[in-house]
């Protein structure tokens, strides 16, 4: 049988997602885990695929992997979860035909960005409806030859949270680094040193060339990856106790952001 998984983590103390040597990976603690609970014992054998890869810090919401098992019964988010770190975990499944690629057979990709900081937000907007549609964006992204570098952005939306800027948006596929370098590009005509004159000249590769930098990796989080005729059934006893598990982080991560200012601003007094 194949199984898909949808898999969160944090990527905070991860080298990115997929498994490397002798580094800690997202991959390799969910290979260690299958192989644990006899699911695979190669993931070569067990034509194991993932939807993509995040990099290094990175988060995700939706990432998606597939497999081939002898052992469905027990490929199941709770089960799963009982071998893997609090930072990663699974929470929900489908059974899928056997020519299932959950790289290919993506729809679409989602992801978020959060950025902080004082931005025009109008600015934001106007910026954000100009990269939307079919275009070359390799001034957006870090070459990768694997890949053509023209994408369908479907849509980009920017709004405010509080003290923060969230980007929403949503391709067909992405490019390395694609959507952290927009963030860059968003930053810097939200606070005014770039023009939409500007974005629009890193959008004719025939005339203009300028590379910028990636925006901070723990800012991005991968939310979603959309597949026709998917019945994803959610594991109700897994997303409660990674939700209370997350409530626990939120609290500690939240006293240290008020003890850090407190720091801060006593520096600064």
């Amino acid at each position: 049988m194949r199984i898909a998984i949808k898999v969160a983590y944090i990527g905070t103390d991860y080298h990115g997602f997929q498994v490397q040597p002798d580094v800690k990976t997202i991959e390799g603690e969910i290979f260690r885990a299958l192989r644990e609970l006899n699911i695979i014992n190669n993931p070569h054998e067990a034509n194991y695929i993932a939807a993509g890869r995040t990099d290094k810090g990175v988060h995700a919401l939706g990432q998606v992997i597939a497999f081939d098992t002898d052992n469905p019964d027990v490929a199941i988010p709770r089960a799963i979860n009982s071998k893997l770190p609090r930072t990663i975990w699974t929470w929900a499944r489908a059974q899928v035909p056997f020519d299932f690629d959950p790289r290919r057979d993506a729809r679409y990709r989602e992801y978020r960005y959060i950025m902080c900081g004082k931005y025009k937000l109008s600015l934001l907007r106007n910026a954000s409806r100009l990269l939307e549609g079919k275009h070359d964006f390799s001034n957006f992204a870090t070459p990768d030859k694997e890949k053509k570098s023209t994408c369908n952005i479907e849509k980009i939306k920017m709004r405010t949270e509080r003290e923060f800027i969230i980007m929403d948006i949503r391709a067909n596929f992405f490019l390395w680094h694609m959507v952290r370098k927009i963030a860059t590009a968003m930053k810097m005509v939200g606070s005014g040193s770039r023009d939409i004159s500007w974005l629009e000249e890193m959008l004719n590769l025939a005339q203009f060339t300028e590379g910028i930098e990636p925006a901070s990796a723990y800012g991005l989080v991968l939310k979603n990856v959309e597949y026709e005729n998917i019945t994803w059934n959610e594991d109700a006893y897994a997303k409660k106790t990674m939700s209370d598990n997350l409530e626990e982080q939120f609290l500690w991560h939240g006293v240290m952001a008020e003890t850090l200012k407190e720091l801060k601003d006593s520096m600064t007094g």
